[in-house]
């Protein structure tokens, strides 16, 4: 008796080279529309970065300053990303209320608060000399 596969992703695969790459940025795009548009936390964060990373370039003394200053922002965006998708595929599998959403949701969040605490602790240690 043999065990049911899964179905393949191939359908799902279709473009290739430069075609892939151009579809991969509208998805992107998309995204990012989407974040701004439906999470507050993200346009806060996106309007802290459109100050922070222009002063973090014009702070850092040396190229690895600048780059951990700017760097740590961005990656408080990533998580933020991270954890609103997260958080979509939560609600939508799963709308109602259940322990497993809930701890998703949470460390979705505890994330988020590492990604902070780095941020801020990146500028101090840049900063503070």
């Amino acid at each position: 008796m043999s065990t049911p596969q899964p179905p393949s992703a191939a359908p799902f695969k279709g473009k290739k080279g430069l075609q892939r790459l151009v579809n991969a940025l509208g998805y992107s795009k998309k995204g990012l529309c989407a974040a701004w548009h439906h999470e507050a936390a993200f346009r806060e964060e996106a309007l802290l970065a459109m100050v922070s990373i222009p002063l973090g370039l014009w702070l850092g003394q040396t190229g690895v300053e600048r780059a951990l200053l700017a760097g740590s922002i961005l990656l408080v965006m990533i998580v933020e990303l991270l954890n609103s998708a997260v958080e979509a595929v939560v609600d939508k599998a799963s709308p109602e209320v259940h322990e497993l959403a809930g701890r998703a949701k949470d460390q979705g969040s505890a994330a988020v608060l590492f990604s902070l605490l780095f941020m801020a602790m990146v500028w101090v240690c840049v900063l503070w000399r």
